[in-house]
């Protein structure tokens, strides 16, 4: 799949409102050089270009930074409530609990193994929550759920109302499968 068209748009936009040449960018646990007069996305900790998707997230997400970011709402939401998501959610489950509840679905304490590698941390939500801070200002909560004799095990990702205006729903999804992977 190309991302040609997306990515020469989010760099397009970039350039107009920007002041600089360069800026960097947290994300995870690593951070990125983006370089806007070369077009160019490097990982800090290994020098490599960015994939494509990810580029596309940072520069949309370092738009809205250099505008001002919105104030953290401190509400949690899930996917199903995002404006326009009905469609999307068979693909976000697909792509965003399915791995998770493959991964950490019988044991789901050994996502806190993961904590220092994402820059996350254990929160009192479910069985076993974690905070992972993705971007500055831009906090996802991963919950899992045991199985018991009734239900089997479940996962939820759930985010800042302000996540709202930060990304579109694309991106959200995108997002938060690039972190389901991640973990």
């Amino acid at each position: 799949m190309s991302y040609a068209l997306a990515l020469n748009k989010a760099w397009t936009d970039l350039e107009r409102g920007s002041q600089s040449k360069k800026y960097t960018v947290k994300f995870l646990s690593d951070e990125y050089s983006v370089d806007i007069a070369k077009r160019q996305i490097l990982s800090l900790s290994c020098n490599a270009p960015s994939k494509e998707f990810l580029s596309i997230l940072i520069l949309h997400y370092l738009e809205k930074k250099l505008k001002g970011l919105p104030e953290l709402s401190h509400e949690w939401m899930s996917f199903k409530e995002i404006p326009e998501s009905l469609g999307y959610y068979p693909t976000f489950k697909k792509r965003v609990f399915e791995p998770l509840l493959r991964k950490y679905g019988a044991h789901p304490e050994a996502v806190l193994e993961k904590l220092e590698s994402l820059a996350a941390k254990k929160l009192e939500y479910g069985d076993v929550g974690i905070l992972v801070e993705a971007l500055e200002n831009v906090p996802i909560l991963v919950t899992f759920w045991r199985a018991d004799t009734e239900f089997g095990p479940e996962v939820n990702v759930l985010f800042d109302r302000s996540i709202l205006q930060i990304f579109c729903t694309e991106d959200i999804i995108v997002l938060a499968e690039f972190i389901a992977r991640t973990i």
